[in-house]
Parts: structure tokens; C-alpha cells; sequence
């Protein structure tokens, strides 16, 4: 599947005010958490599984996000945000909630 063109932070912002606070409500949980999948995300918005799924669809729709399938579960998609120079935000140690270990294993 061909990559779409990245977006610049004023692109993704002007995108992004035109969503559901869902949506952008998503998208700053990624800012902040790093590439998440689906249920991470619900976990940590506080928003029904559905909602998050509607979410996400609008924010791939707009480019804002970009899915990738887990190495860990071929089941799940993680998604992260995208920028103009290819970087994603968001997915640098600083931004690992202290829930989540890096080696992708929750504490039980």
C-alpha cells in the first residue's frame, strides 16, 4: 500500500479543526503517548471502542495518522502521526507512558 504524502503541522492543524473532538481528542493522545493501536487508545481517552475506530478512520482519511501492523500481533494496527519530513511525533522515549515498557509488555 503506497505511503500518502506527509503533511506539514499547518496542514495537519487546519485538517484537524474541521473533526469531531473525537478526533482531535485521538490525535493528542497520540502526540503525547506515541504510536498506540486501537484499544490503547480507547483505554486511555476514555471513549468507547467505536468511537475511537470512527476517530481513527477520520484522521487516516485526512492523513493525519498512518497505520502500520503490529509485530507483536498481526491483528492490530498501530497508528501514529505524521509530519512533512517523514518524522512521526509523538514516539520518542520521553513520550512512553509510564504504563507501557518499551519492550511493548504491560505490567499485569
Amino acid at each position: 500500500m503506497p505511503d500518502q504524502p506527509s503533511l506539514s503541522p499547518q496542514e495537519s492543524t487546519a485538517d484537524l479543526a474541521n473533526l469531531p473532538p473525537s478526533a482531535k481528542l485521538v490525535a493528542k493522545t497520540l502526540e503525547y503517548e506515541g504510536d498506540s493501536t486501537q484499544s490503547e487508545l480507547a483505554e486511555s481517552t476514555l471513549l468507547p471502542p467505536r468511537t475511537v475506530r470512527y476517530a481513527l478512520t477520520q484522521l487516516e482519511e485526512n492523513g493525519i495518522v498512518s497505520p502500520r501492523i503490529s509485530f507483536m500481533d498481526a491483528r492490530q494496527r498501530i497508528y501514529s502521526l505524521r509530519l512533512r519530513d517523514g518524522h512521526r511525533i509523538g514516539t520518542d522515549a520521553r513520550s512512553v507512558p509510564i504504563h507501557r515498557r518499551p519492550n511493548g509488555i504491560q505490567p499485569g
